[in-house]
């Protein structure tokens, strides 16, 4: 009963939501906040770029949280560990299923925790990865190449994978690109402008994709 209740209050608050982001906090011990410029700057660029309305104060909600169900989209990254507990896997996948959208950018050291508790959440549906001639990548700002390389890791190709449920995209996970660096304050990382851009129109692209379909 408890289940059905928190999925009925995340099936009402998807469908009166408004446009809003989150950073997703979870277990483990990765950092979760390692990037603390980078959703303001992301929804400021989005903001005065593709006429969103969107909060530059960016709240955290944890996984397990009724209020997860309050985010049309919530963004995860780190570096490190990612542990979801039973009661998270149910929380996230509810949400998930309901009409919420996850964006998972590996900041470099994810990868090998991550993968494991997707996989948790939906164990029948795999990480299928993007073709450069997704929507995604289309608009409002064209990448011919897909998902764009901000930052060196070891030397492979940036990827976007997805999980699709009855043909929804539910779930986006960038690695080998570094999406949210390329958003942080520039005296973070002191990328040039146009790397900067790059990043910031690939986040509005993802923005973008959630709110309009």
């Amino acid at each position: 009963m408890k289940q059905i209740a928190v999925l009925l209050l995340g099936l009402s608050s998807l469908i009166g939501f408004s446009q809003e982001i989150a950073l997703l906090k979870y277990s483990g011990g990765g950092d979760w906040y390692a990037n603390p410029t980078s959703l303001p700057n992301l929804a400021k660029f989005c903001n005065q770029n593709i006429n969103t309305k969107i909060n530059t104060k960016i709240p955290t909600v944890e996984v397990g949280s009724p209020d997860l169900f309050s985010y049309p989209f919530v963004h995860m990254t780190g570096h490190g560990n990612v542990v979801f507990s039973d009661s998270d896997v149910i929380n996230l996948r509810n949400y998930l299923t309901s009409g919420g959208f996850l964006h998972i950018d590996d900041n470099y050291g994810m990868d090998q925790y991550i993968r494991k508790e997707i996989k948790k959440i939906f164990p029948d549906n795999p990480l299928v990865e993007l073709p450069s001639s997704h929507p995604v990548f289309q608009k409002p700002f064209v990448f011919p190449g897909g998902v764009p390389k901000i930052h060196e890791h070891d030397n492979k190709k940036p990827q976007a994978f997805a999980i699709f449920i009855e043909g929804r995209i539910v779930l986006i996970y960038t690695v080998e690109t570094d999406l949210g660096d390329g958003w942080e304050n520039q005296e973070v990382h002191n990328d040039p402008i146009d790397v900067r851009t790059k990043a910031l129109k690939m986040g509005a692209n993802l923005i973008y994709y959630v709110f309009n379909n």
